[in-house]
């Protein structure tokens, strides 16, 4: 499996995406700059948090008009899994592949710490190995992660499942409906706030987003590798 780790100026979580990756399925990224146009031959793609662009102008505003936001476009367009992480998420947002816009945390402050999360919708490619249901354990790291959609919006993510991760005991950003990750319509592209690649290992505390990687590769492998 072929995956691509997109990397903006400013990102920061590259390197812990591709640790964990390797650490809980075995394959190797390859990181992919913002002037690259074309993500052909990729299989996946994953967007690391971290401020692009020092979230100048808005978290993921300068990130959407790079070269390389046509390719993840595209390979959302055939079907391929995309996953972005906190400013992957906002970048996915501002890219037009997910709905909604993330504005500043109730608090008006960064926040950074372990958080509860519910598994809402276990029936997508990033979330099989999941329980429905599951109460899992990832940290957040974002000031702006209040995630808001219009009303009808939210009706949409409702009726079609599309609500994946749900912040539960607390909300520790007042996003709506407690969303802490959503895909779009066809299932394939998933934004998610906290950060799964930082709980793969006991010693961080969870390895509760193990899963969560393994569900990525499983499905593709399934739907791709055949045995002779």
């Amino acid at each position: 499996m072929k995956i691509a780790i997109v990397v903006f100026p400013g990102t920061t979580c590259e390197a812990d995406l591709d640790a964990a990756l390797k650490q809980t399925t075995g394959e190797k990224a390859e990181y992919v700059g913002h002037d690259i146009e074309t993500l052909e031959g990729y299989d996946a793609v994953l967007i690391p948090g971290g401020a692009s662009y020092g979230d100048a102008v808005r978290p993921g505003a300068i990130a959407k008009r790079q070269p390389v936001v046509k390719g993840i476009q595209k390979a959302a367009e055939a079907g391929k899994p995309i996953l972005g992480i906190g400013n992957g998420f906002q970048i996915l947002q501002e890219a037009g592949l997910l709905p909604g816009t993330m504005l500043t945390n109730e608090s008006l402050k960064f926040v950074c710490k372990p958080v509860k999360l519910q598994v809402a919708n276990n029936d997508t490619a990033f979330t099989s190995l999941y329980e429905s249901g599951e109460i899992i354990s990832l940290p957040i790291a974002h000031k702006k992660g209040n995630f808001y959609c219009s009303q009808s919006e939210l009706k949409k993510l409702q009726e079609n499942n599309q609500i994946i991760f749900t912040y539960t005991s607390e909300n520790p950003n007042d996003s709506m409906a407690d969303i802490a990750g959503i895909t779009n319509e066809k299932g394939n592209v998933l934004g998610l706030m906290p950060h799964p690649e930082r709980a793969v290992d006991q010693l961080l505390g969870s390895t509760d987003g193990v899963k969560l990687f393994k569900s990525i590769v499983q499905n593709w492998r399934e739907t791709h590798v055949t045995n002779a």
